[in-house]
């Protein structure tokens, strides 16, 4: 990450209100803060980080108003002078000072607007005429309020810090890395098109996949092979903020300052275009721009130097380490966050390390190549004198379709031949029909790991890989091979496969519970007491954070009766999950799991469970007693206790 505000980047302006305001930095621009006031953009430009600025009211003669960076002691003072308040004090008279000035309470502070005796049009007059970047607003504030002697020291700093938020005119340039943008999708925008991750599960998530850099693998020329490694296989719905985070762990999320300093901004969109209408692209990308015939001679050491830069960039999709290669279900990947780190989908910067890293096909690509038309149309190859007898325009269409075409071709090929380091889900999708494909493209003791917003899809997915599952698996297998062997004495080497195949019901295995190993559930969702308290007010359901293929906080073992210790987690639960009663004869359907437990703090879940039975927590009181009633209208024969709410804990 630069260290400096670049041009056309975004960043994150941070305002007194405690909100972020995302802007990307275009020169030459007015940026707005609303009631806060405006800047240009150049004022900033070339500023370092975690700089904070004050708007001053003064316009110069263009019109822009000035900037003041505001230093740290000035922006610590009230805290600073606090502390150095306290050795000064004479410690032998302490009881003494208690006794003559007594502590002041607000037992007898009216809180209404007469006190406060400045009209807001006398505000708006100051506001119009001040130049300190509303101090002077805040004091006139404080003095002219009849009611502030009576002040606690508590409610006096809460008075001063709604002041200062509302009418001091400051702001924070922060870098917009990932905790930052996932904050801001959270807090101020739609949480849900994120899936409501949170950092610390995004940064989990990294964790348990394994996510790590391979090498300097970008920007090589082709005689350097290097090894296959460091391939992720990334399934996600959230705008390309897990793929983001992930490219961030491997170091291929950020431009190098090397080419944004040695690029000019105006020069490179003709570069492109040059790149694009000219003549085909070789594998090392080594005629980026090839130097004219016609330029100027004096500076030989420019033209050296332009044409090195040149000869790093490699073509689209080529590198085969450190690489992300996202499966998507539409035509186009919807990779729209991306935009706030420099790289456009559409129209990636050659420069970026994603234009080589981040390799995208569908599913149609995936699983069924041929139907593709871009994967199984190939351009017809033009001879040389039929290139040569072409117009500009129509032998560059010629070279994009055929670069296209072997891009293509190329990340198809290499990702369903497999070998990926690891696996991670963040979809809405159903996992297992997700897993059920992109599993066998791993390599060995590759991890998996699998985000969704609800737990139930989860639990289903990890009794498919559960231990009980992989023994039946194994079982019928091995019966069906033994009779095959007796009823078939033809010797055939694919018949036994085939047989095997067809005597396993997809219903009752839908994957092959053999490819994965240890299967765990887990939550880091902590919340509060007065969080839980509102969100059971609310009676909402709200998504925890839960992965599949994780570390043993919070397991859910099959065939046992565990007892799960749960940190600060709301609710006490009742999940029913019923299999089939069509399920084949080693499993035993129509079973239920109960679960009774304190709604807050540490509290020890008892989990009462048959086979096919799971337990598992979720912030939804409202939803228990809708499931007691579709217990007992399902007629399973089962007896259903009594529920009752009594303290916060459910009694049975």
């Amino acid at each position: 990450m630069h260290s400096t505000v670049q041009p056309h980047a975004y960043i994150a302006l941070g305002l007194p209100s405690d909100t972020i305001k995302v802007q990307q930095i275009i020169p030459n621009t007015i940026i707005s803060l609303g009631k806060y006031g405006s800047f240009f953009a150049n004022q900033i430009i070339g500023r370092p980080y975690h700089l904070t600025f004050e708007i001053l009211d003064q316009p110069h003669a263009e019109g822009n108003h000035a900037l003041r960076i505001v230093p740290a002691a000035e922006l610590h003072a009230e805290s600073l002078i606090a502390d150095e308040s306290i050795p000064g004090e004479d410690e032998d008279n302490e009881e003494f000072r208690h006794i003559e000035s007594p502590m002041r309470t607000n037992r007898d502070t009216v809180d209404d607007n007469s006190s406060q005796l400045m009209t807001m049009d006398e505000i708006e007059a100051l506001k119009a005429g001040t130049t300190h970047a509303g101090r002077e607003i805040i004091n006139k504030l404080l003095e002219s309020h009849s009611g502030l002697d009576k002040k606690t020291d508590f409610s006096l700093a809460k008075y001063t810090l709604r002041k200062r938020k509302k009418y001091l005119k400051r702001f924070s340039v922060l870098p917009l890395d990932i905790p930052l943008l996932t904050h801001w999708m959270l807090e101020q925008k739609d949480a849900t098109k994120v899936l409501e991750l949170r950092d610390e599960v995004i940064g989990l998530i990294g964790c348990w996949a394994n996510v790590h850099n391979g090498g300097n693998a970008f920007m090589v020329s082709e005689a350097t092979e290097l090894h296959q490694a460091s391939r992720w296989l990334i399934i996600d719905d959230t705008g390309g903020l897990v793929v983001a985070a992930m490219a961030e762990r491997m170091g291929i999320l950020y431009p190098h300052e090397t080419y944004v300093r040695d690029l000019d901004d105006d020069e490179l969109p003709s570069r492109l275009q040059t790149k694009k209408s000219d003549g085909p692209q070789p594998q090392n990308s080594s005629q980026y721009n090839p130097a004219q015939p016609n330029s100027d001679s004096s500076r030989p050491a420019d033209i050296a130097s332009s044409s090195a830069r040149r000869q790093r960039f490699s073509p689209g999709m080529s590198s085969n380490n450190t690489t992300l290669t996202m499966i998507h279900p539409n035509a186009q990947p919807n990779l729209s966050l991306l935009k706030y780190f420099s790289f456009d989908v559409g129209d990636p910067s050659p420069s970026h390390p994603l234009h080589t890293n981040l390799k995208t096909l569908s599913w149609l690509q995936l699983l069924d190549p041929s139907t593709d038309p871009v994967y199984s149309n190939e351009p017809p190859v033009a001879s040389e004198t039929d290139l040569a007898n072409w117009k500009p325009n129509k032998r560059g269409m010629y070279y994009r379709k055929r670069r296209r075409w072997n891009k293509v071709r190329r990340v198809v090929d290499e990702t369903r031949a497999g070998g990926f380091d690891g696996l991670i889900v963040a979809s809405l999708m159903d996992p297992t029909s997700i897993l059920k494909h992109t599993v066998p493209l791993l390599s060995g003791s590759a991890p998996v790991v699998v985000y969704a917003p609800h737990i139930e899809p989860l639990v289903m997915l990890a009794d498919f890989y559960s231990t009980a599952r992989r023994t039946a698996y194994i079982s019928l297998l091995r019966i069906a091979s033994q009779k095959d062997r007796v009823s078939n004495h033809v010797k055939d080497q694919d018949g036994p496969k085939q047989n095997e195949a067809t005597a396993i019901n997809e219903r009752d295995f839908p994957v092959d519970p053999t490819l994965l190993l240890s299967p765990t559930i887990q939550t880091s969702r902590e919340k509060s007491k007065r969080e839980a308290i509102r969100q059971i007010k609310k009676g909402g359901r709200k998504s925890g954070a839960i992965t599949a293929r994780e570390m043993p906080l919070q397991q859910l073992p099959l065939f046992r009766t565990p007892r799960i210790r749960v940190k600060n987690t709301v609710t006490a639960y009742l999940y029913q999950y019923i299999l089939n009663l069509k399920a084949s004869n080693f499993w035993i359907s129509s079973a239920i799991g109960l679960v009774a437990g304190s709604l807050m703090g540490n509290s020890v879940f008892e989990i009462v469970e048959a086979p096919s039975a799971y337990a598992v927590n979720t912030p939804c009181s409202q939803q228990l007693f809708k499931l007691m009633k579709s217990i007992s209208r399902a007629n399973l024969n089962l007896e259903m206790p009594q529920v009752a709410w009594n303290g916060g804990i459910w009694k049975w």
